[in-house]
């Protein structure tokens, strides 16, 4: 029974990842009014994207639970999607976007600047008006215009895929974000059990057993309550440090 199992699964996962590219590149002609450059911009066409890419995704993801890959639970989602909220949350797997943006479609997000060159991913980013991390002055424009326009962000602030020794490094850039221009920050701390989907990992080296997601809200942190303390690049060393260590005790 376990070696049907196994099998069951690996061949499930090997669908469901041709289904998404297949369905990322179809998926283009649908967004292909999204995309055009005489829209951008254009905050309720972005969200409207948004929503419709987080329905083709929470299929997806129903897809693979259906299929017995995984699992995910959710605790608190209600307190995600507020004006001016930046949400972190740490990055252990490949799917950790996919699985919060299929029941959390309002944010904005900060993506990995490559994924402008997969072709089952390039329109989605352009539709919703995701913000390519490249690290630029215009980039913080795009964050700061983000948040004034009312929007929430979301942004994983390790940069990449968490290791296999579970230790979340926090890129300290991204705390300064939420301490410079955010209303609110609020963590949500993604725990999978086993590990699996982690970077450079090959698609068929599956864990034994399915993967279990729990994707827990926690408590706002208010940044004038740190800022009111020591000033900007202290307060981000300090809650940079914080943060690390809550999402590493909480992930584990």
């Amino acid at each position: 029974m376990k070696t049907l199992d196994y099998l069951r699964r690996l061949v499930a996962t090997a669908l469901g990842f041709v289904i998404f590219g297949v369905a990322g590149v179809l998926f283009k002609i649908v967004l292909l009014p999204y995309t055009l450059k005489s829209t951008r911009g254009d905050i309720p066409r972005q969200l409207q994207a948004r929503r419709m890419v987080a329905g083709i995704w929470k299929i997806f993801v129903r897809y693979l639970q259906t299929a017995g890959v995984l699992s995910v639970e959710f605790h608190g989602l209600e307190k995600l999607g507020r004006p001016g909220q930046l949400i972190l949350a740490n990055h252990p797997s490949l799917l950790d976007v996919v699985l919060l943006i299929s029941h959390v479609p309002e944010p904005n997000c900060i993506v990995k600047k490559d994924l402008l060159r997969n072709p089952s991913m390039k329109s989605q980013i352009l539709a919703c008006g995701y913000i390519p991390n490249d690290e630029s002055l215009e980039m913080m424009d795009e964050v700061q215009a983000v948040f004034d326009s009312g929007q929430c962000l979301l942004l994983f602030p390790e940069g990449t895929r968490t290791g296999w020794d579970g230790q979340v490094k926090l890129n300290r850039g991204a705390v300064s974000i939420g301490l410079r221009s955010a209303r609110v920050i609020t963590p949500v701390v993604i725990k999978m059990d086993p590990p699996n989907f982690k970077k450079g990992q090959p698609w068929y080296k599956i864990p034994p057993r399915k993967i279990r997601y729990r994707i827990t809200v926690g408590e706002d942190i208010h940044p004038q309550d740190w800022l009111a303390e020591k000033p900007l690049p202290i307060a981000a060393r300090r809650l940079n440090t914080f943060l690390q260590d809550y999402f590493t005790r909480e992930s584990t």
